[in-house]
């Protein structure tokens, strides 16, 4: 039987568990899952991080689909997203 090792410090692709460790992501992630993977709540001074998210949809396309009405994100196309940032910037 194998044993599943407590993770205690974040890797790519791992989010917090809300216990002090993490678990990792998954493959469509919530609103939530997303602000925390993104780390606004570290990095923005915005009280309400779901404004962060809507303008990051609308103003720098951040990719998100939507299954019964409700906004999910895919881990692949955020992190492709992110990397096309980083390029944009290191570019200017």
């Amino acid at each position: 039987m194998a044993h599943s090792a407590e993770v205690t410090s974040p890797t790519a692709g791992m989010l917090g568990d809300g216990r002090g460790g993490y678990v990792p992501c998954p493959e469509l992630l919530t609103e939530a899952e997303l602000i925390q993977y993104l780390r606004i709540p570290l990095i923005s001074g915005a009280a309400d991080h779901g404004n962060v998210i809507t303008n990051l949809k609308r103003m720098h396309g951040l990719p998100c689909i939507h299954i019964s009405k409700q906004p999910l994100y895919p881990l692949e196309a955020i992190r492709l997203w992110v990397q096309e940032k980083i390029a944009k910037e290191q570019s200017w």
